[in-house]
């Protein structure tokens, strides 16, 4: 498809269903916010409450977006400390700490689904930086279908000087969409278009929004509503459960575990549980479009 001189690639429906998990990544895959593990301490100072403070009135006293002023921090006190370059980014990605499992589980739940006849996708949808999550190690072993998340432009010298994107916690539920639609590309418009219920290539009954906060309760609630599975996750070492009770109080999510992505662990097991229910509803589905097909048909014949 084309907007323009431009042509975009788009996913097309699969001959197996596809189950889409979308992650949140700060204190959903990994027990802090990226930025506090390395880089804010290296370009600011170890007071790291101070850092988001400050962040959080520049936003206020200047009617700003919370996720351009904290990009504008990073770069504001990276000047003559750090060259702020993808690369270097991508390397202080390489350091953040995940929960623990989670190095191994996108592969092994994409294998379980694959023995279980639906094919598992891997997406981020997150407010952090795309350049620091491309660093981790499930990005670089090529775990992820897509990560939507926000970034920088850079000059012809490799230096971030713009926004390129911006991702919030109300802009995140587009992203949804485009893996709805199989329309994956950020300026791909056709994630407007009109598609029927049989050509989309990922229903919303087919997805998984794992997250931790308020901040992702929007595509929470989206993805429960029609029909797909939202669940909370808390620290395994803290146990404190209190946002996720929150949630499930205010049916924001279906479902709540520890951010334990080890394998027997209760995550683990929910997820494959999620994943053979996928099998067998999307085998009712076809049967239900077979029939509906045949009646409608008929009605013409007639």
């Amino acid at each position: 498809m084309s907007a323009g001189t431009r042509t975009f690639v788009r996913e097309t429906r699969e001959d197996k269903p596809v189950l889409a998990i979308c992650y949140d990544f700060d204190k959903t895959l990994s027990p802090n916010d990226m930025q506090a593990q390395g880089y804010i301490q290296d370009v600011y100072g170890d007071n790291v409450d101070s850092f988001w403070a400050e962040t959080n009135d520049l936003s206020f006293d200047n009617e700003m977006d919370s996720n351009l002023a904290y990009m504008y921090m990073m770069k504001e006190y990276a000047e003559g400390i750090r060259l702020f370059k993808q690369e270097v980014l991508a390397d202080y990605g390489s350091k953040v700490k995940l929960f623990p499992g989670v190095e191994t589980w996108f592969e092994r739940i994409r294998t379980y689904g694959e023995e279980s006849g639906v094919i598992v996708e891997h997406y981020i949808i997150s407010s952090g930086l795309k350049e620091m999550i491309e660093g981790t190690i499930p990005a670089r072993a090529g775990a992820f279908k897509k990560i939507y998340a926000s970034s920088f432009y850079y000059n012809n010298k490799g230096i971030a000087i713009w926004p390129a994107q911006a991702v919030n916690y109300t802009n995140k539920t587009q992203f949804l969409f485009r893996i709805e639609k199989g329309v994956l590309d950020v300026n791909d418009p056709g994630v407007n278009d009109y598609f029927a219920p049989d050509e989309l290539r990922v229903p919303f009954r087919n997805m998984v929004y794992i997250g931790d906060s308020d901040t992702d309760i929007p595509c929470m609630k989206l993805v429960s509503s029609y029909g797909g599975h939202s669940i909370g996750v808390y620290d395994p070492d803290t146990h404190d459960k209190a946002k996720v009770y929150r949630m499930m109080r205010n049916n924001r999510i279906n479902y709540f575990a520890p951010a334990d992505y080890n394998e027997g662990g209760e995550l683990d097991g929910l997820i494959k549980n999620i994943i053979r229910r996928t099998a067998e509803n999307e085998s009712l589905e076809n049967v239900k479009f077979a029939c509906a097909n045949e009646a409608a048909g008929r009605a013409k014949a007639d």
